[in-house]
């Protein structure tokens, strides 16, 4: 497999391995630095790449396990937490400030989801798959995909609920 044909396959999916690292580790860099690994696994062993029935499956695969290894690992607690939201100079400062804090307290209430909730809610209300590429993805049951998504909805659900109402999470 020649570098064109590699960057033609892999580069479709590349930012939904980014925004599934991130998602997991929370800083930009560690989750370049995740992406970048999984890529160069990819094209040391773009002989093999063939034989996947889907390369994009493997990808995310092997950004999960990659993701989940690093939280795991004794560099942990050295990982940066940097968010970066997304700012338009045309909005009111008041609606920057909701939108910041929306933002955010979606972001809290994710990272307190289990590790297996918290990646299906990502891989299926964020990246946009399809159940049975998701159960394939992570080995699992597409029933059991859903009852997760379901409890990860559920609990978000709730806490938003929680949060509206009382003002404080």
């Amino acid at each position: 497999m020649k570098q064109a044909e590699f960057l033609h396959t892999v580069m479709p999916f590349k930012d939904k391995l980014f925004r599934l690292a991130k998602r997991l580790l929370v800083s930009t860099e560690e989750a370049e630095d995740a992406m970048q690994e999984v890529l160069l696994k990819l094209w040391t062993n773009k002989s093999k790449i063939a034989t996947y029935r889907s390369v994009e499956a493997f990808a995310v695969t092997a950004t999960k396990n990659y993701c989940l290894d690093r939280l795991r690992s004794k560099q942990a607690g050295n990982l940066k937490l940097v968010h970066s939201n997304y700012t338009d100079e045309n909005t009111s400062l008041q609606r920057q400030l909701e939108a910041r804090d929306s933002v955010s307290l979606m972001q809290e209430i994710m990272e307190r989801l289990p590790e297996q909730q918290k990646i299906i809610l990502q891989l299926r209300d964020v990246e946009q798959y399809e159940f049975e590429e998701i159960s394939d993805m992570l080995d699992m049951n597409p029933t059991a995909v859903r009852v997760a998504l379901s409890r990860a909805r559920k609990t978000v659900r709730e806490e938003l609920i929680k949060k509206h109402n009382y003002g404080v999470g």
